[in-house]
């Protein structure tokens, strides 16, 4: 173990120590911000100073071992312990170093997932339907709810475009690698001659701002506007102005929301998009500044970036950031995320471990 990873790791053992003793003095319990705040960071550290000790446990061993090794009719023993505890300290050092990567705070929050048809016209619009299926079916799987907020159909029964909230444990920390471009090949059902057709969609994933902690709107920045909602018709025909349009002026950030009767609950959440439309904006130029050096390739969320296809005739699908290929493209269609999500992460924490190694 590389000495600056020992100097953090007795850090946090002492600082996990002074913890418990302020988590049980007597002032803390009459403070609730405090005692929160105590807890949490507990919370954090604990995990992490249990593979540290488990870390020493293996020191230990080895110790043991070598003093056991001194007896001739035990050395065997005494090297097959001494094996079995190096193995387990490389694990955990692995461990370890995963454990003390930089936090994304973000990581914990609800997101909106936003999903707009690109080149393909028609076609598009369908495959950006698919997607919105995908990721509603993933969230199922991950016992989520998702909230449709905004939706711009097409005439074939597919997405112009389509904002749903996405509420659940860790919603961002899994989904915030699929914003970018996703490509599709396929024959759409408009095609006569069974030609393969290319269209393309891009996905947003937004971490949900906290309107008082995060970011403050100056209302002379907002025009507001309310129209009519547009729809099928019918009974339920919108007879009222209930559709908001938020347009922020300095940014140029605009928001519908006409899927409320309600004209309040409309402006509530179109505010709510905005928020985190502006802070994923704020959150975006400082990363690239930070990483100007040093971009990286899974986190860039880049929206123009083409990040995957499905290619049905071949039922595949291709990560193009990571080289992944799955073949098993009705599983992922259905909602199977679970192992490009995990590879993604993978990726992520190699790419964060191989930085703060050229950092020492």
């Amino acid at each position: 173990m590389k000495p600056s990873l020992r100097i953090k790791l007795d850090q946090l053992d002492a600082r996990l120590a002074e913890v418990d003793a302020l988590l049980a003095a007597p002032e803390t319990g009459n403070d609730p911000e405090r005692l929160r705040a105590l807890s949490k960071e507990r919370a954090d550290i604990d995990p992490v100073v249990a593979l540290y000790n488990d870390f020493r446990g293996a020191e230990r061993d080895i110790a043991a071992a070598d003093e056991l090794a001194r007896d001739a009719s035990m050395r065997e023993f005494a090297d097959e312990e001494r094996d079995a505890a190096r193995a387990r300290m490389e694990a955990l050092t692995l461990d370890l170093q995963a454990a003390l990567l930089p936090k994304d705070e973000a990581d914990a929050r609800n997101v909106f997932l936003e999903i707009r048809a690109g080149t393909g016209g028609e076609e598009s619009a369908l495959f950006a339907a698919n997607l919105f299926r995908m990721y509603t079916r993933y969230a199922e799987r991950q016992r989520w709810k998702v909230e449709l907020v905004s939706e711009s159909a097409s005439d074939l029964g597919g997405y112009k475009e389509v904002i749903a909230r996405i509420v659940g444990t860790g919603v961002y920390s899994k989904l915030k690698f699929e914003s970018g471009g996703h490509r599709v090949q396929r024959v759409p059902e408009t095609e006569a001659q069974g030609r393969i057709h290319t269209s393309a969609c891009t996905v947003a994933v937004i971490p949900e701002a906290d309107p008082i902690a995060d970011i403050t709107i100056n209302p002379a920045d907002l025009r507001i506007d309310t129209f009519r909602a547009s729809g099928a018709g019918g009974q339920h025909i919108n007879k009222t102005d209930s559709a908001v349009r938020i347009t922020h002026l300095p940014t140029g950030l605009v928001v519908e929301c006409q899927d409320d009767r309600s004209q309040h609950r409309n402006r509530a959440s179109a505010m709510a998009v905005l928020a985190s439309r502006l802070l994923d904006k704020e959150r975006s130029e400082r990363q690239s500044k930070e990483a100007a050096h040093r971009k990286s390739l899974i986190g860039s969320g880049d929206r123009s970036e083409r990040i995957r296809t499905y290619n049905f005739p071949q039922g595949r699908v291709t990560d193009h950031r990571i080289n992944l290929t799955l073949y098993k493209i009705d599983s992922i269609m259905d909602g199977d995320l679970d192992e490009i999500v995990t590879a993604l992460v993978q990726e992520f924490q190699a790419e964060q471990l191989a930085a703060l190694a050229g950092d020492e």
